[in-house]
């Protein structure tokens, strides 16, 4: 066995035909909404209790999203962007601080109800598999379920603020691993 051998058995086999999108990884292609987009960096959340997801910033070439992807008991699966908090709500940052969070929140003519508060660790894995950082994350669903406001607390006064909707597993089709 030469030295070449030895990194090509590291790497991950996959099945082409069956390509799910609890299998993306970094540099992996996909078509959603007939458009082909790469994921550019992985990153990991762990919530406690064994229980992790993921999330992928994902680029067409011509727009940058966040897909969001939780298996608990089904397939959660969430293409977001990042927006401003204080558009979002104006007092949104000094209520987090305080602990308070809103149990609804009134954004583009649409009313988000609290759906959960998750305290948590993340890691990007693009970058380093070892670095953790703390954070809160506050999860507000409109009343169709379909839309998503997710608030994050990073640090004492640091918050970032995603808005986004729940799309179906099968919409991520033609999925192919990096070459």
């Amino acid at each position: 066995m030469g030295l070449f051998d030895r990194f090509k058995k590291n790497k991950k086999e996959y099945d082409v035909t069956d390509m799910q999108v609890t299998d993306l990884d970094r540099g992996f292609v996909f078509e959603y909404d007939l458009k082909t987009w790469e994921v550019q960096e992985v990153y990991k959340y762990d919530w406690g209790d064994h229980f992790f997801s993921y999330e992928y910033k994902i680029s067409s070439g011509s727009e940058t999203h966040f897909l969001s992807v939780e298996d608990d008991d089904e397939l959660f699966v969430v293409l977001s962007q990042k927006s401003n908090i204080r558009k979002i709500g104006e007092d949104l940052p000094e209520l987090l601080a305080d602990e308070k969070p809103p149990k609804k929140i009134e954004f583009d003519d649409k009313t988000f109800f609290l759906e959960e508060e998750s305290p948590g660790y993340f890691c990007n894995l693009t970058k380093s598999k070892d670095t953790w950082v703390e954070l809160i994350s506050w999860t507000y669903l409109n009343e169709n379920e379909d839309e998503v406001i997710d608030l994050e607390q990073w640090g004492e006064r640091e918050f970032e603020a995603s808005v986004g909707k729940i799309i179906k597993p099968f919409e991520i089709s033609n999925i192919l691993p990096a070459e």
